[in-house]
């Protein structure tokens, strides 16, 4: 009983951290209709930002705080000077984000030293229920993951930022004529997914030591995920997120870790050859 416990705990736990990763990334690819291979060093840039929180002597604490607000001033100035000119051609959006994130990658590989750094975590220890000792962090991992899936979605699908955002990029042209500024919209988009990969970041780094691949490592699962479930919903990136952390974290148990990844891939990519939607697919957000 114990064991299960844990098991189904620990489970939660890295789909949560999936859920996060992929959140800030769907949210950029259901609604502007591009992927973001620099969305990997954003999670690096807000787990950095904790880190140098925590050099200075602030605590982990202040870093956290200002990870999604450190990396949502980078996405704004990576939109208004990158992005925002690739568009109307996805493929080199593409391309121009992976240079972005090895660029940025490599900078921070040299700030690093090439050296892993561990940060504690904020909050450490662990509570107990019914005899079982459960991480106190992960746990504030997983209560954070549902309340920003829960902010997340009401912002974009019941506010009326959100109702103008999806009708800029449904029909730019008519809500150009509205009056909107669709110009503000997509940077306004951008921004949020980006500090949503920065918030990512900085709750993951104290539970994975901190180098420069620590957002590389996620990338593929995301982008799988996005996949998965679907592009073109809110619901869709976040159930494959939910699916492919899930299978990361259940399969290490059922056969040796060398095969656990490639079975990861196997199934999400054997799912997306039956339905090639996704899980949830109705048109962008």
């Amino acid at each position: 009983m114990e064991f299960a416990a844990k098991f189904a705990f620990d489970m939660v736990a890295f789909t949560s951290v999936m859920v996060l990763i992929v959140l800030g990334l769907g949210v950029i690819a259901s609604m502007m209709g591009i992927f973001n291979f620099a969305h990997g060093e954003l999670v690096l840039l807000g787990a950095y930002t904790v880190y140098l929180s925590s050099e200075a002597g602030l605590g982990t604490w202040p870093g956290l705080l200002a990870a999604p607000v450190v990396v949502g001033l980078v996405g704004f100035g990576l939109e208004r000077t990158v992005i925002r000119r690739f568009y109307r051609t996805p493929i080199i959006a593409m391309l121009g984000t992976y240079a972005i994130g090895l660029i940025i990658r490599e900078i921070v590989r040299g700030l690093l030293g090439g050296h892993y750094k561990s940060i504690p975590e904020p909050i450490g220890g662990a509570f107990s229920l019914g005899g079982i000792e459960f991480s106190i962090w992960r746990s504030f991992i997983i209560a954070t993951t549902l309340v920003v899936i829960g902010g997340t979605y009401l912002l974009l699908a019941r506010s009326s930022i959100g109702l103008r955002v999806r009708g800029a990029l449904e029909n730019p042209m008519l809500a150009r004529a509205c009056g909107i500024s669709t110009s503000r919209l997509y940077a306004l988009t951008f921004t949020f997914g980006a500090a949503l990969a920065g918030l990512a970041g900085a709750l993951i780094v104290p539970l994975y030591q901190l180098s420069a691949d620590i957002g590389i490592r996620f990338l593929v699962q995301a982008f799988l995920s996005v996949m998965l479930g679907g592009v073109g919903s809110f619901e869709g990136p976040v159930l494959g997120a939910a699916a492919v952390g899930g299978l990361a974290a259940w399969l290490p148990w059922v056969v040796t870790p060398v095969l656990a990844d490639p079975l990861v891939f196997l199934i999400a990519l054997a799912i997306v050859r039956v339905r090639p939607q996704g899980f949830i697919a109705v048109g962008r957000l």
